[in-house]
This record gives structure tokens, sequence and C-alpha cells, in this order.
């Protein structure tokens, strides 16, 4: 009888947009995929293939009896599943889901990709929420992340056992989905392209201040922003503060789109000047294995994506005037000197980065843990 495996995360459309290969490839492996979820737009595209169940939770609230109710949650669900193993992915999956794993006896492997806005700021809540890392995790019988600085810092801070530890380069990046391609361009203008959720900790306000700098001194240069607006996040960026930088003709705003790779072909340069706490960022990742140049913040996570001068440039974060400075040296290179860049980048990726050293990590230790 084949093994049960649930892949758990905070939303269908980052299952979807994430784990949706890892989940096929699991598949073919033999393993029966059952997916969960709170039901978004891309839920049903995720029914489209794999068994999949919505459970509610509050992403970003620390209300300590939405919290129980979720773990009561997470429990009746696995109850009723009876998973042999569960993968977490994000915050609460990670801490509540491996809590009420543990105790039906279920097996966890735990993803820790990046974490947010809750480590920038030292305060109650982030004492909080390490005692529940440190908690939930000590239950889980694996735990991967995805940058060598909040793996330092776990263990530093003694919230992880090492032995259960391992590196995993991102989430990885299909490099046969993401492929450089020869772009004829339809007009002169230069593109900058920012993909995030719209969020100030993603650096979306100091793009928009260094776009007015660069907009001063050069003509025929386009910043556009690509992502959901209005999130749930305390650190979200309104509609209307939106629409004052669109009147002002300081951005375009690209609203969503499932069809990222034809956004990021058009753009000459992605720029990510984030100081949330990422794990690798996904359009990062994307972006250079489609070649294109990035500049980003010398932050966690994102200085892993570049080599400073070679596949794009780091500037310090929070630093509206230096990443205007960088802006403006990728402008003032050639168009052979940004291919070089680019061609750079997607190197990097090939050898550092491919999402089948993600899968096969995966898969190894889900034998290992199963055997």
């Amino acid at each position: 009888m084949s093994k049960k495996i649930a892949i758990v995360s905070n939303t269908s459309w980052s299952l979807f947009n994430f784990r949706f290969n890892l989940a096929k490839e699991l598949k073919k492996n033999g393993y029966d995929v059952i997916l969960v979820a709170p039901y978004d737009n891309y839920s049903d595209r995720l029914k489209e293939e794999f068994e999949y169940h919505g459970i509610w939770m509050n992403n970003k609230g620390t209300n300590p009896k939405e919290d129980i109710k979720t773990i009561l949650q997470f429990y009746k669900l696995y109850k009723t599943i009876k998973p042999d193993l569960v993968l977490h992915f994000t915050i609460k999956p990670n801490i509540y889901g491996t809590i009420a794993a543990n105790m039906l006896g279920i097996k966890t492997i735990n993803n820790i990709a990046g974490l947010g806005t809750l480590f920038i700021k030292q305060n109650f809540i982030t004492k909080i929420a390490k005692w529940l890392y440190k908690y939930s995790q000590s239950k889980a019988d694996k735990i991967f992340f995805q940058n060598s600085d909040d793996y330092k810092m776990f263990i530093d801070e003694k919230l992880v056992d090492k032995n259960k530890c391992d590196i995993l380069p991102g989430s990885g990046v299909d490099t046969n989905k993401f492929v450089p391609v020869d772009y004829k361009k339809v007009d002169a203008a230069f593109r900058f392209l920012l993909i995030a959720r719209m969020l100030w900790d993603k650096g979306v306000g100091e793009y928009v201040e260094a776009a007015k700098i660069i907009k001063q001194k050069y003509k025929n240069v386009e910043f556009q922003l690509l992502g959901f607006l209005d999130v749930e996040n305390n650190s979200a960026i309104s509609k209307e503060q939106m629409q004052k930088w669109v009147d002002a003709e300081l951005v375009n705003y690209l609203g969503v789109s499932d069809n990222v790779t034809e956004i990021i072909l058009k753009a000459d340069c992605i720029v990510l000047p984030s100081f949330y706490r990422e794990g690798t960022p996904r359009t990062l990742l994307e972006s250079a294995s489609m070649a294109k140049p990035i500049i980003t913040t010398d932050n966690v996570g994102c200085r892993d994506v570049v080599d400073d001068g070679v596949n794009g440039y780091l500037c310090e974060v929070k630093n509206i005037k230096d990443l205007a400075d960088k802006i403006e040296m990728m402008l003032n290179l050639t168009n052979e000197q940004r291919k070089e860049m680019g061609k750079a980048g997607r190197k990097k990726i090939l050898q550092e980065f491919d999402e089948k050293v993600v899968i096969d990590k995966y898969l190894d230790a889900i034998k290992d843990i199963l055997k």
C-alpha cells in the first residue's frame, strides 16, 4: 500500500506556484499526495490533480484563541486523512501543524523559508514566536532552511537540533520553465521590475523613491510593480497609496499575473530592495534563471542570489541613495555588459538553485524517515 504524504501551506496560491512540481514528483514516485491549504482562487486547480482539503487559518493574527483553533483543525484533519508524513511550509503550519501531527504520532518535515516581519523587530511577540518554534521543531523529524543566515540563527539560539537540519537552495527554480529568451524590444524604454507582495518591508517605498530620483535625470525609464496589493499584513501598502504613485507617474502597477515569465521577459532588470527576512526570494531565482540582471539588498536570503558586480548589484538595506546609484550603474552599462550579467545569473542558477536539487533532497529525506 502506498505511503500517504500531505503537503501543507498557508495559501493554495503558494502550493500551486511553489510546491506543485514537488507534489507531482512525489506522485510519480508512488506516494499518495494530499494538498492542504486555505481555500482561495487556486484551490480548484489543485483539485484537478490531487486530493485537496481546505483549512482555515489566520495567517497574520497572533490571537491565542485562534491559534488553538488552528491546532485543533490540524488535529481533526490529520486524524481523518491519516497521512504517514506531513510536509509543512510557512509559519503556522510549521508550528501548529507540527504540534498536531506529533499528538497523533505522525512524522513531519518542515521548511523554514524566511522569517518575514516576525524577526525584524525584537519584541514580546518575537520571544513568544521563538519559544513556539523551539517547542514545535523539537517534535519535527527533519527541518529544512532556505538560507544559511536563518539556519545559523536557529542553531545559535538553540531553537533546533542541528542533527535534524539541512539547507536547501531556496525553493529552487524550474530551469526548464524559466529560460532565457531573446526578446526584441518594441520601444526605447528601459524597464525595471519589482515582483513581490506589495509590502513596505519588501522595499517598495524605497523603490518608488529611487524611481523619483532616476526619473529626474533620465527619460525613457519605466519602473513597474507586480504582485498582490492590500494583502492582510501590517506592512501592506494600501490601494490609495499605490494610486498616488501611479497618478504621479512614478510607477506602473501591473496587478497580479499567472504569466510572470512574459512580464519578466519584457523587463531589462529585476529589483528587490527588501528588508523583509526572506528565505531565498523565488522571484529573484526565476528572473536570474531567465538571464535578467538583478539589483537587490545585501540582506538575508537576497544576497545569496547575487554575486555583486557579476550577475547584478547589491545595495544597502533601506538606503534610497545607494539603491538609486545601483539603478544608475545598471542604466549606464552597455547592452553587452547587461547580457553578460544575465548569462552569469543563469549559470549561477543552474549550478546552485535548480529545483531538482530541492526535490531530490526531499525524496532522500522522505525515504529515510519512512523506511
